[in-house]
């Protein structure tokens, strides 16, 4: 549903149509923002061959809405659009996509860079990747922890 702040769904998006419904109508929009990011190939030096993301249904939606409540307490946003892919995805697949529109670049830029901070770090997702050695599942990343940690928030990992 375009109208939605959050959708985990396992159906692919297209970014085109999900801007297109979030600035619809809003003559205030002067900045969009939009962030997609996608399934590598390799991680840690390894290859990958696919990557399985899991949820908790509810609690996934109900974290990510906080973020969102976050980020419009943070910065003058006018609308936001968060889309998180479940299920089995292959290398280029597109995982997730965070959309941000406001009147000037610079709300929308930082805002999206501290929803994909938050998002990396405290939504409730497992990863698993599909390596030649088998299975395994992925943890947050130092790096993302120090991202998470320049917006004043400890990753509740630490």
């Amino acid at each position: 549903m375009a109208s939605a702040r959050v959708s985990i769904q396992t159906e692919d998006f297209n970014l085109s149509k999900e801007v297109a419904a979030l600035r619809a109508g809003d003559a205030r929009v002067g900045a969009v923002c939009a962030f997609i990011g996608t399934v590598r190939d390799r991680n840690d030096g390894q290859s990958v061959a696919a990557m399985e993301l899991e949820h908790y249904p509810g609690m996934t939606e109900k974290a990510i809405e906080a973020m969102i409540d976050e980020a419009h307490a943070r910065f003058d946003l006018f609308g936001v659009r968060v889309i998180h892919r479940v299920g089995l995805l292959a290398p280029q697949d597109q995982i997730v996509m965070v959309a941000v529109t406001s009147a000037h670049r610079g709300e929308s830029f930082q805002a999206c860079e501290f929803l994909m901070d938050y998002l990396k770090t405290q939504a409730p997702f497992w990863k698993k990747e599909e390596t030649p050695d088998g299975a395994r599942w992925v943890d947050a990343r130092t790096s993302d922890d120090a991202a998470l940690a320049r917006w004043g928030i400890q990753a509740a990992n630490s």
